[in-house]
């Protein structure tokens, strides 16, 4: 059955018009894991491991497939807003238009692309079709602020900034919405995702981005069932929080 096309889909707190799932537990309920690790905070670069809970009592993280190289932000990473509140020891959060990556704990929420949704059945999280109408607002005095928005749908556009999803480029051509700043509170930085790199040695504004085939490998995998999360942060900070929240090990 053909899935009915998301017009409006909130980046994190409106899970209910997306998927009508309640919203994700605390992370050690969650059953797919991403895990990326950076040396620094202001490293571009990192990589990403797929890990899945696996059998009961209790069940053990087991590592999907080799690990993922990616880039983050130009300027690194910087604590973001996500499932639990974490100390990082006094770094200012994540800013809109600060360029750094959000670090740490993050819902999965939905996917997009550019391919129609009968082309994309085998995106098991939500998907959202992308059109030359669909907008990410990251205009932090809009009521749209980090929403994908159908421009055409709405009653007026009160946004003076925004990013056209459908691309002239590759970028966007398949990626996962990581939940960031569900809340919205304007200026802690908007539409973030998992997408294609423009190449190996090229950061981003914000969000995190891998090779194409890596990009649809975890589309093919990662559940809505599984309430997948992202963790996200420099080595030395997940250490210091992986036996409290239940993660997988970094395998260093």
């Amino acid at each position: 059955m053909l899935r009915r096309p998301l017009f409006v889909l909130l980046l994190g707190c409106a899970l209910p018009l997306v998927t009508g799932r309640a919203a994700a537990r605390e992370p050690s309920h969650s059953g797919q894991c991403l895990v990326v690790l950076t040396k620094g905070w202001s490293s571009t670069s990192g990589e990403m491991r797929a890990f899945e809970r696996v059998g009961t009592a209790p069940a053990k993280w087991v590592q999907q497939g080799p690990g993922i190289p990616v880039v983050v932000g130009k300027q690194g990473l910087a604590p973001g807003r996500g499932l639990v509140r974490l100390d990082f020891g006094g770094r200012p959060f994540k800013k809109e238009g600060d360029d750094r990556a959000p670090a740490g704990i993050f819902r999965l929420s939905s996917a997009f692309g550019y391919a129609p949704a009968r082309s994309a059945a085998w995106v098991k999280l939500p998907y959202l079709a992308l059109s030359k109408q669909i907008e990410g607002v990251d205009d932090p005095k809009s009521r749209y602020y980090n929403q994908l928005v159908n421009r055409s749908s709405v009653a007026k556009v009160d946004w003076r900034s925004s990013e056209q999803m459908r691309r002239d480029d590759v970028l966007y051509k398949w990626g996962i919405v990581v939940a960031h700043n569900s809340k919205r509170i304007p200026g802690a930085g908007s539409c973030i995702f998992l997408h294609i790199w423009k190449n190996s040695s090229t950061s981003t504004a914000g969000c995190t981005a891998m090779p194409e085939s890596d990009v649809k490998r975890l589309l093919r995998w990662l559940s809505p069932a599984q309430d997948p999360i992202l963790v996200q942060m420099p080595r030395a900070n997940y250490r210091a929080i992986r036996a409290r929240y239940g993660l997988p090990a970094d395998g260093s």
